[in-house]
């Protein structure tokens, strides 16, 4: 059995494929293992400062990764990871400026009506929108922001201007996570188009979300360390034919190119990595599905800071709305000796503001960053605060070509489609990873994919051997 690609999904399935009684083996084109899991230290010194330049939060409602992380025993290494709006002190882009969270609300529902001076609500509802636009705004990427404020602040509005709210006010607050929780009927607000959106928002913003205290690669690390099989990096797969009874594997090590026969194959490269791939043998609709899966784009700035400064300015954690180009910013905690310094998630951005500050050479990528976020946080531009900076744009990473797979705007029927086809064997040739899943861009995407992948292969194959038998 060979498994190509060693992220989460590659990983997921050898280990599940091995627990059936398989022999596996794992081929990885990059040298690293982990695929979108990438945790970046900022030296080799133990408990040097870390950060997240792929996945970096857990939703505790993942129940397939929350299992991993018992079954790879890294249970003690969960700690809560606070996200945008947690921290009162962090600040939230608004129509008047950088305000504080605690402060924001006023502003923001003058931002609101705004954006929507064509309808009338009532305050309640004016104020939920107004906290749910700011997500949106924080998560969702410049072009689908212009769908939000047509489809959403009114279509959605309508709907939620028929409850009562006064369950979900909080001060000056709505507690959007307990509204959808008793209301999820409201998500599927105009067939459903929105509700991959909002799902993602929720998850985003939760209060349930988790990480691995020491990085989430250890979860890759862990894994490859349970396979009887070996894990091989530098074996970039340039060609798949599927034919009747095996498939044959284009693969180019270094400067050499062979192909290999195999019986079965799992294969975990996303979409927009196949598609650069010479196919043959594949079937109409699974070329169509992975020439149209969309994938968005993610690009993380990351500094090294001689001291958290964002302590002394009465930010315990969680994330700021920047907004600009900076978008979204992290304030880790500081786990190592504090003499390391400490680090800094400067700038998470998605889709096409992710495209803008991706397609700038890394030293002008994180000198805009600086000088932008150095508006909020002046101390990052004194003299020797920020002492390295590191940045990931993954829309151009060669191993992935995108962050992940996006089915925010299709409907429910559209979506569970693509879902479908993408997951769909080709004969002997098998799929996995977070695009063949119901959890998008997540890492319980992945290994939702990779359990449900192995346990057809071992279907296929008891059939396979059954038939041979008679």
């Amino acid at each position: 059995m060979t498994v190509i690609g060693a992220g989460i999904a590659g990983l997921v399935g050898a280990y599940e494929l091995e627990r059936r009684g398989h022999d596996v083996e794992v081929l990885e084109g990059s040298g690293r293992i982990g695929g979108r899991v990438y945790t970046h230290r900022f030296s080799s010194d133990s408990g040097a400062p870390s950060v997240e330049l792929g996945a970096m939060r857990i939703p505790v409602e993942h129940r397939h990764a929350m299992h991993y992380i018992t079954e790879l025993g890294l249970a003690d290494k969960v700690r809560v990871f606070r996200s945008l709006f947690s921290d009162d002190g962090a600040y939230c882009a608004t129509g008047a400026g950088h305000l504080r969270v605690r402060d924001a609300a006023r502003a923001l529902v003058d931002d609101f009506r705004r954006a929507v001076p064509e309808r009338r609500y009532a305050d309640d509802s004016v104020l939920f929108g107004a906290w749910l636009m700011a997500a949106g705004n924080a998560i969702a990427p410049a072009d689908f922001r212009t769908d939000l404020r047509r489809d959403l602040w009114l279509d959605l509005l309508d709907a939620v201007e028929r409850v009562d709210l006064s369950p979900f006010l909080r001060h000056d607050r709505v507690d959007l996570h307990a509204f959808f929780a008793l209301h999820p009927e409201i998500r599927m607000t105009g067939n459903g188009r929105l509700d991959r959106f909002l799902h993602d928002v929720l998850s985003e913003t939760s209060p349930d979300l988790v990480r691995l205290a020491g990085g989430m690669d250890q979860l890759a690390h862990r894994l490859a360390g349970r396979l009887r099989g070996p894990v091989v990096c530098g074996q970039e797969v340039v060609g798949l034919t599927v034919r009747e009874h095996d498939v044959l594997v284009a693969i180019r090590d270094g400067d050499q190119f062979r192909t290999r026969r195999c019986d079965y194959v799992l294969c975990t490269v996303p979409f927009s990595g196949l598609r650069r791939m010479w196919l043959s043998g594949f079937s109409r609709s699974k070329l169509e599905v992975i020439r149209d899966m969309t994938y968005w784009g993610a690009t993380k700035v990351a500094f090294h800071c001689r001291e958290p400064f964002w302590e002394q300015d009465d930010i315990g954690g969680g994330a700021t709305f920047a907004g600009g180009l900076v978008r979204q910013t992290y304030y880790p905690p500081v786990e190592g000796d504090p003499a390391g310094g400490a680090a800094l998630l400067a700038s998470y951005t998605i889709g096409a503001d992710a495209d803008v500050v991706d397609r700038m050479p890394d030293s002008v990528r994180h000198a805009v960053v600086l000088q932008e976020l150095g508006r909020i946080h002046p101390e990052l531009l004194r003299p020797g605060m920020v002492l390295d900076a590191v940045s990931l744009a993954w829309g151009r990473y060669w191993w992935s070509g995108g962050a992940a797979s996006v089915r925010w705007g299709l409907d429910t029927v559209a979506g569970e489609t693509e879902r479908v086809r993408a997951a769909e064997p080709e004969n002997r040739l098998f799929f996995a990873g977070e695009h063949c899943s119901s959890t998008t861009a997540w890492i319980e995407g992945a290994i939702e994919s990779a359990v449900d992948a192995a346990r057809e292969i071992d279907a296929f194959t008891a059939r396979a051997r059954l038939v041979g038998a008679r």
